[in-house]
């Protein structure tokens, strides 16, 4: 298979960028949307094929995969139907929005040999990409610290919380970055404007390795802010994302012991050079590289697990998360590169506790691997385990 053609369902805030990524890579095939008005502009500016009826996209024997930008209360429906109609799927995070709708879907694809691909498009970012070349060269020393804060005022939503509609992207760069699952996760969440969803949360995580990472969100912000701080034994790293052009610095700050008191010391930030390659491309492009391997018989599946993303229980909703490929797991996302693992689901465990404050998640690496009862790669250098 020389190009898959794909084709987009949702073309509303993200699905129109998603729409224009996929254009621009000449795999795009079809738009299906059930605003008229949205689907002419589409033929105007792009050419392609447009639908208004799910069914009859994924009754198109020329459709290879299907890119799924609809709301999240959808998305479970949604990539059932385009699995079990044979597709290959790439969906916005998150997969779905309890835990027994992730497993299904996983099934769904392991059967069928397709790829479930979540869309955490940060994994892509040429400056998190960067930051984990430092850190797996030891550049910053031993992670004690991570702190991501992603704030705005807005896109307020109903069918989801801020946990659900924001965390995700944070909580993806950190598993990504520290390679390792955490022991326990709890959150602190606030209802503001409607009791019923939570406006603001605060997330902690805790690893065994010792480092430890809070993570607040917020669509009730007077301002934007997306910024990611790491501290380690040698350096620490800040990454901007609002930031034009110093999106990624290092400082050497250090701390002496004189006279048995801590003593800080400054050092002026080192700017990062970074490329400016767009994350969404590269994303896109690496969902089109599975569909080739697969359709090339590149390598057999199920392809197995390098770990899950785990989300919390919120509202009474299992938290969900995307299995990452291997390749992804390790920073291999460019498309001459091949995907060494093809087939991404959705697993976690959850509980949830009462009161003003909840434990929303805790799960230890080993009952991970009871759940899972599949083979998983190791982190780089350590054997593969089996469950």
């Amino acid at each position: 298979m020389d190009r898959p053609n794909i084709a987009v369902i949702g073309c509303g805030y993200w699905g129109k960028n998603v729409v224009r990524t996929f254009h621009k890579t000449g795999a795009l095939r079809c738009v299906c949307d059930v605003r008229s008005q949205v689907l002419d502009t589409v033929r105007e500016q792009y050419g392609v094929q447009t639908s208004s009826s799910i069914a009859e996209v994924l009754a198109d024997p020329e459709v290879d995969g299907v890119a799924i930008a609809a709301p999240a209360v959808h998305h479970y429906q949604l990539v059932r139907q385009a699995l079990e109609a044979g597709k290959h799927v790439l969906v916005e995070k998150p997969l779905a929005l309890r835990l027994t709708e992730g497993r299904h879907l996983a099934e769904i694809a392991d059967s069928r040999s397709r790829v479930l691909m979540v869309g955490h498009i940060l994994q892509y970012h040429p400056a998190i990409l960067k930051l984990k070349e430092l850190i797996s060269a030891g550049e910053l020393g031993r992670i004690k610290y991570i702190y991501s804060s992603r704030l705005n005022l807005g896109k307020l939503r109903a069918e989801e919380n801020i946990l659900w509609s924001f965390a995700p992207h944070d909580i993806s760069a950190v598993l990504y970055l520290l390679e390792e699952m955490p022991t326990r996760v709890s959150s602190l969440g606030g209802t503001y404007v409607d009791s019923r969803v939570a406006d603001t949360t605060l997330s902690t995580c805790q690893f065994a390795s010792g480092a430890n990472v809070h993570i607040f969100v917020s669509w009730l912000h007077p301002f934007k802010e997306q910024k990611l701080t790491i501290v380690g034994g040698k350096k620490m790293a800040v990454f901007d994302d609002v930031e034009p052009e110093r999106k990624l610095v290092l400082y050497s700050h250090r701390i002496d012991w004189v006279d048995r008191m801590p003593v800080a010391h400054r050092e002026d930030g080192q700017l990062v050079p970074i490329s400016k390659d767009e994350p969404l491309q590269r994303e896109c492009e690496h969902f089109l590289e599975c569909i080739r391997d697969i359709a090339n018989h590149a390598q057999t599946l199920p392809a197995p697990c390098r770990y899950w993303r785990c989300w919390m229980p919120v509202n009474g909703h299992c938290a969900v998360g995307a299995v990452l490929s291997n390749s992804m797991a390790l920073g291999l996302h460019i498309p001459h590169t091949p995907a060494r693992s093809l087939t991404l689901g959705a697993r976690s465990g959850a509980t949830q506790k009462s009161g003003t404050s909840r434990t929303l998640w805790r799960e230890q690496k080993s009952a991970h691997a009871a759940i899972s009862g599949r083979t998983w790669s190791s982190l780089p250098g350590s054997k593969s385990e089996t469950t």
